[in-house]
């Protein structure tokens, strides 16, 4: 679905991603781990288009992207929930799911939207709210909801549990897993790297914007240098 070949992308004279190599097989759960500066999320916006590369290549599902605007990355069959949730406060959470689907002709759209209620019920009770007023969980949800309004075959997941209770962190993990049994491939970024270990089909660790570790989700969780780096030993 997704390959990554020698990616590097800079702001200015930093370069925060540096020849990064990685692939997600469709069907997938891979998660990306690393610290805070690590490069993690330069990596999966220069992926979805919003930041620039500066050298290296980008195949979804084996066509060439990475000089492709970001509209056309989504046309393609790619969504991104960025770091932060950033759903549009003063627009209600009905409008910002409608907005997902922005690149949409179809009639499925309504549907789609109660797909989400379904999966999310906390937001089908906010749906004429603004989504600015939502607690931190429920903006969460409304992004990826957003996100999966453009019915994507892959997934780009950035910090999904930054900041939620622990209660809230299982919900989102488990709507993650929901998604891959209903045949979404997805890319995971995650700081909290047991959680996201413990669903990922396999992994990969970024260290100072280079690949330093790669596995399974079950071998990089046992192993020995990752446990001690991320895993709390």
């Amino acid at each position: 679905m997704l390959e990554v070949e020698e990616l590097r992308s800079a702001y200015g004279r930093i370069e925060a991603v540096k020849g990064v190599s990685l692939s997600v097989r469709t069907g997938e759960i891979v998660a990306l781990v690393g610290s805070n500066g690590a490069g993690k999320t330069t990596l999966l916006r220069a992926i979805s288009g919003v930041q620039p590369v500066t050298a290296g290549r980008i195949a979804l599902a084996g066509a060439r992207i990475e000089t492709a605007p970001p509209h056309r990355r989504v046309a393609l069959g790619m969504a991104h929930v960025p770091e932060g949730r950033q759903v549009f406060a003063p627009l209600t959470v009905a409008d910002n799911l409608r907005l997902g689907a922005f690149l949409r002709r179809d009639q499925d759209i309504a549907r789609d939207v109660e797909r989400v209620y379904a999966m999310f019920p906390a937001l089908a009770d906010k749906r004429r709210d603004p989504a600015g007023g939502l607690s931190g969980g429920q903006q969460q949800m409304l992004a990826i909801g957003r996100a999966l309004m453009a019915r994507p075959k892959l997934l780009l997941l950035d910090e999904p549990s930054m900041g939620l209770a622990p209660l809230l962190v299982r919900q989102i993990l488990d709507a993650v897993v929901a998604l891959k049994q209903e045949g979404v491939t997805i890319l995971l970024v995650e700081q909290n790297a047991a959680a996201a270990l413990a669903i990922a089909d396999r992994g990969y660790v970024i260290e100072t914007g280079r690949i330093s570790h790669a596995g399974t989700g079950a071998a990089l969780a046992e192993d020995p240098r990752v446990r001690e780096a991320y895993l709390g030993g």
